[in-house]
């Protein structure tokens, strides 16, 4: 019976081509558009999520607080009361805390043979490369060697070896920092760029106490980057980091921190959120085109009954049931709407590859997406064609037989 009435039902559709497919339409692009839509919301999010990833997992970036002169507080920075026996305390006496690495870092004009080229020098620790995830693509990493004997070695990334050395091996190569040589040791393997836009391979790591006392002639440190032993464990990291810091730099409690913490986990949350209330807006706009295709699917199908009302009075006539007719019209509703969403399903994936590939649109496409979209699909062909069936069923069938 099921297989009887599917061709009837295709049987009706084909002799309308043109007709049902200007009716599949509304599904097809209703369909194509949700997908498309869909995917470009997940790529951002996705995007997003290896951006904030970039930077390191349960990051916390410890800086040093505000002054006050004549009224008028500094930002963040103003003072210096962060060292790095701070960063040292924190993995030694917090057990919520993986990684501490002092860091500074700024601009410097970096020379190789007879090339130069401006880039971002960071004193780091080498507990940095675990904060963030650096793998070493050639050579290696800071050791603690290099900290302790304030070493004039460096790992550079890969944007500075293509300025600076282009296809020679950077290894062992010389490059000079304010005049002063720098062995080089390692290097990065790409990052690409940071969530704000700037290349994170365009950088020159060197040992911290290295920057303090040869370029920097410091004794301070300019922040430190905390990575805590999980993600549910940030909050209780910062909280004890918080404390730490108030202990060791003698603050009452009536003062306010000379410190301030920083949690990059609060800035993904804040971009992913952003992302998913665009990919929802996107596949909700999309998903009225739906609507309007199962209108369409609804206005034909009550069409067809119109003009096929001989032919229902002549099935019942011959001991076709109620519930017979109104399984065929219903059955005609769900092809269209299903054969739509197929070739909408087609549509949605293209116009999304489309998309990466000639506008480099990140895009990522959801089977459970893809799923749902089809399920939906023969949704609305049951819920629009259910008058139209409905209708269909209860024909009187002496009226049926009479009409011309």
């Amino acid at each position: 019976m099921w297989f009887m009435t599917l061709r009837i039902a295709l049987r009706a559709l084909g002799r309308n081509k043109l007709r049902s497919f200007l009716t599949m339409l509304g599904i097809i692009i209703g369909v194509g558009a949700v997908i498309a839509m869909v995917a470009i919301g997940e790529g951002a999010k996705a995007t997003i999520r290896s951006q904030i990833a970039s930077l390191g997992t349960n990051v916390l970036i410890v800086l040093p607080g505000t002054s006050v002169q004549g009224g008028v507080r500094t930002g963040s920075g103003g003072v210096n009361t962060l060292v790095d026996s701070d960063a040292k305390a924190m993995m030694q006496e917090l057990p919520s805390v993986a990684f501490a690495s002092p860091a500074l870092r700024r601009p410097e004009q970096v020379v190789a043979g007879n090339l130069n080229w401006s880039t971002l020098a960071q004193g780091v620790a080498p507990e940095f490369q675990q904060i963030r995830d650096w793998q070493v693509a050639e050579g290696r990493f800071l050791h603690e060697g290099d900290m302790e004997s304030a070493a004039k070695v460096a790992v550079v990334g890969q944007t500075v070896v293509d300025q600076l050395f282009g296809n020679d091996d950077p290894i062992d190569s010389v490059l000079r920092i304010r005049n002063i040589p720098f062995r080089v040791v390692g290097v990065l393997a790409p990052k690409g760029q940071s969530s704000q836009g700037t290349d994170q391979d365009d950088t020159v790591m060197i040992p911290y106490t290295t920057m303090q006392k040869r370029l920097m002639r410091i004794t301070w440190v300019q922040s430190i980057v905390v990575s805590a032993v999980s993600a549910e464990r940030v909050q209780e990291a910062q909280e004890q980091i918080s404390l730490l810091l108030r202990q060791r730099h003698r603050i009452g409690p009536d003062r306010e921190d000379d410190f301030t913490i920083r949690n990059l986990s609060d800035i993904a949350e804040a971009a992913s959120a952003s992302a998913r209330v665009m990919a929802v807006l996107l596949g909700s706009v999309a998903s009225i085109s739906l609507l309007v295709g199962g209108i369409g699917i609804m206005n034909i199908m009550l069409v067809s009954v119109t003009e096929r009302t001989r032919e229902i009075g002549i099935r019942m006539a011959v001991g076709a049931r109620s519930r017979d007719i109104m399984f065929q019209f219903l059955v005609e509703a769900v092809v269209m709407a299903a054969s739509g969403g197929l070739i909408g399903i087609l549509l949605g994936i293209g116009s999304s590859v489309l998309l990466n590939r000639v506008a480099q649109w990140p895009t990522l496409i959801s089977p459970e997406i893809v799923a749902v979209a089809f399920f939906f699909s023969g949704a609305v062909g049951v819920f629009f064609g259910f008058y139209p069936a409905q209708k269909a069923a209860h024909l009187d069938p002496i009226d049926a037989l009479r009409y011309e």
